[in-house]
C-alpha cells in the first residue's frame, strides 16, 4: 500500500542524490585526466593549496584548509615530495615547524594539473551553454561559501 508521503517526490532528495552523483563523475574524471600527471585528487588539491599560500605553508596550515586531520597530509606530501613537486624545509624562525615549499617541478606540474583540471571540468559541463555554465558557477559558489552545519 502507497501512501501520500511516500508517492510523493522529495525535490531535495533528489537534488541531493543528483549532487552526488555529478560528485562521483567529476572525480571520476578529474581521476582520468590526471593520471597522465602522475598526481592523485589529493594530491593536486594539496599542490594546489601549497601554491596559493604567499610563503611556504605549515603542515597544520595545510591540513586545515583541506579540512582533513595533519596524518593525512603527511601521506599527501609524502607523495608530492616523492614525485618532485615539493620539499619539506625548516621554518627559519622556529626550527621545530617544517614548511611545504613548491620546487620547479612542482609548478611544471601544476600547469599541467590545470590543464588535466579544465579537460575534466569540460567533461562534465559540455552539455551546459554559456549562460547555464554561469548560473551554475553562481549557485555552487553560493553553496560553497555556506560553512553552515553539515
Amino acid at each position: 500500500m502507497t501512501t501520500a508521503a511516500t508517492s510523493s517526490p522529495d525535490p531535495d532528495g533528489l537534488l541531493a542524490d543528483h549532487l552526488l552523483r555529478l560528485a562521483r563523475r567529476l572525480h571520476r574524471a578529474q581521476k582520468r585526466h590526471l593520471e597522465p600527471v602522475g598526481l592523485t585528487p589529493g594530491e593536486s588539491r594539496l599542490l594546489r593549496l601549497v601554491a596559493h599560500h604567499e610563503t611556504p605553508p605549515r603542515m597544520a596550515d595545510l591540513a586545515h584548509g583541506l579540512e582533513v586531520v595533519p596524518r593525512a597530509v603527511t601521506t599527501l606530501v609524502d607523495g608530492l615530495e616523492a614525485a618532485g613537486c615539493v620539499h619539506r624545509a625548516p621554518d627559519p624562525e622556529n626550527r621545530r615547524v617544517i614548511r611545504i615549499e613548491m620546487t620547479d617541478d612542482g609548478r611544471k606540474t601544476l600547469r599541467a594539473l590545470r590543464d588535466a583540471r579544465r579537460a575534466a571540468a569540460e567533461d562534465i559541463l559540455a552539455p551546459l551553454t554559456a549562460d547555464q555554465r554561469e548560473v551554475l558557477g553562481g549557485l555552487l559558489t553560493t553553496l560553497v561559501d555556506d560553512r553552515g552545519p553539515c
